[in-house]
This record gives structure tokens, sequence and C-alpha cells, in this order.
């Protein structure tokens, strides 16, 4: 038996009957004819700049100057050192003190 199927409460034929009857009666969502599904198109051909749209607005915007990730080996009281003291934004802090540290201005 599968996770999903313990997750599914089992309804009997009368429940069944019941919520198809309120579904064929619902007057806001009447079952489509075999007509509309002939004439049915995919959402991005029938609404093409909606569709656009929403595909530009996903995830965040990408950086001018994004960071880029390496490899770097440091001594594990350093790395505790940063985690303790910053917490979550230990990597940024430590971006920041070697920075001041080379003399270089904040970035952004």
């Amino acid at each position: 038996m599968t996770n999903l199927s313990r997750r599914i409460r089992q309804i009997s034929d009368k429940q069944e009957a019941e919520i198809q009857r309120k579904i064929a009666s619902d007057p806001d969502a009447p079952e489509a004819t075999d007509e509309q599904l002939r004439q049915a198109k995919p959402f991005a051909e029938a609404f093409p700049d909606l569709a656009e749209s929403i595909k530009r607005a996903r995830g965040r915007p990408p950086a001018e100057n994004p960071r880029r990730q390496i490899s770097i080996r440091l001594d594990p009281d350093i790395i505790e050192h940063y985690k303790k003291t910053c917490g979550k934004g230990w990597q940024s802090r430590m971006n920041e003190d070697l920075r001041k540290a080379a003399g270089l201005k904040k970035a952004g």
C-alpha cells in the first residue's frame, strides 16, 4: 500500500453519486460540451501575452554583478566563529570582512 492510498479517504457509492449529482447541478460550472472541448486551445496559445508575462515574472531578477561560487579551505575555528556570531548570514558577513581587509569598497 502506498502513502497516497493510505491518505485517500474511501467513500461509498451513495456518497459518490451525491457528489456527482451536485457537480452536475452546479449552474456556475457546467460540463464542457464535445464541441467546446474540440475548440479548446492551450493557455499559451489562447492568451500569448499573458502567458509570456507570467513566464518572465518568475524568480529573482538577475543580478548585475552576481557572486560566484568557489571552493575554499578555512580553519575550522574560523568557520565556527562566523557561524556562531553571524548566524544564518555568516557567509555574507565573511564576504564583508574580506572586502574590508582587502580595502575594497562595498559592492552594489
